[in-house]
């Protein structure tokens, strides 16, 4: 049984998975607002990604996990988000129950907006032509939102996703609307990089996207709001033989302890690669050159 909030139900409704939230993501989210501006704007998605539940030891892929997906989606134009849990039984449903049991009968959509490449049910067996018809016969309004396209293609969160493996930051940004974050909880590391002059805080990246390894210009944003600039290194830190990637945070003039705070990594710009040094002291010589240069790209001397 699928339980929607009250508040959620007889709206207008976006659906996908909308992972990154990204400029095309954006355009359905307006298209059902368009559609019935004068309806509650609702976002339905679902948690696990798909892809998650069908394919789990596929490497971490996510652009934005559930919390950080929500909050984009507000900041997007949604008033409210519903993430239907994706489990076998989900995943079991038939098409047509999708629509007539979820979207017609706990959501009681009134209009719906969604890509063209928009697919349900199990294996996948409705598309938006499917949609198309069972909505009409349920007196439920349907808009089909081409992709949204710059000068390299249409966006997607393939496409996102392929930059930062790349190390474009930049381009991502363009095609996410606002800068890529990886958002965790600062955690323990093994505190060397206080005893170079440089404390970082480290975040795991858990089921993120790793992108391209190496050293970047970022800001961090804090629980309190602030932003604050730096530089961060991700990836295996070769040079004292680590074993897992994470990212590893310099915040610039900051000396605060934010350990078992959730913050915010936003990648500005990739820096140089991740390689190994000969020992702490060429490690700390080039960490200071990164700072340097972070610190001249993000407009603070």
């Amino acid at each position: 049984m699928i339980t929607i909030p009250p508040e959620a139900q007889g709206a207008t409704v976006a659906l996908g998975n909308f992972d990154g939230v990204h400029l095309g993501h954006h355009a359905v989210l307006r298209a059902a607002h368009a559609a019935r501006p004068e309806l509650t704007r609702v976002a339905l998605t679902f948690e696990p990604h798909p892809r998650e539940h069908f394919r789990p030891d596929d490497p971490p892929f996510r652009l934005t996990l559930a919390p950080a997906k929500a909050q984009a989606l507000r900041a997007a134009g949604a008033q409210h988000v519903v993430a239907l849990p994706f489990d076998a039984a989900f995943a079991a449903m038939p098409a047509e129950d999708f629509v007539t049991k979820v979207l017609h009968g706990a959501l009681r959509a009134k209009h719906l907006a969604c890509g063209t490449d928009f697919a349900f049910g199990h294996r996948r067996g409705g598309d938006v032509g499917f949609l198309a018809g069972h909505a009409e016969r349920l007196g439920i309004g349907l808009s089909v939102v081409p992709p949204v396209a710059d000068e390299a293609g249409p966006i997607s969160s393939t496409r996102i996703r392929r930059l930062l493996q790349d190390g474009y930051p930049e381009r991502a940004a363009r095609a996410l609307g606002r800068p890529w974050a990886i958002r965790g909880e600062v955690s323990h590391g093994d505190k060397r990089g206080r005893t170079i002059g440089f404390p970082t805080a480290n975040i795991p990246l858990g089921r993120h996207l790793e992108p391209a390894r190496g050293v970047y210009a970022i800001r961090a944003g804090l629980p309190d709001g602030r932003s604050v600039p730096g530089v961060a290194n991700i990836g295996l830190r070769p040079t004292v033989a680590g074993t897992e990637s994470r990212v590893e945070a310099h915040l610039f003039d900051f000396g605060e302890d934010l350990y078992g705070q959730e913050i915010g990594v936003a990648l500005l710009h990739f820096l140089r690669e991740e390689r190994k040094f000969a020992g702490l002291e060429a490690l700390k010589a080039q960490i200071a050159a990164d700072a340097a240069a972070a610190r001249e790209l993000l407009g603070r001397g």
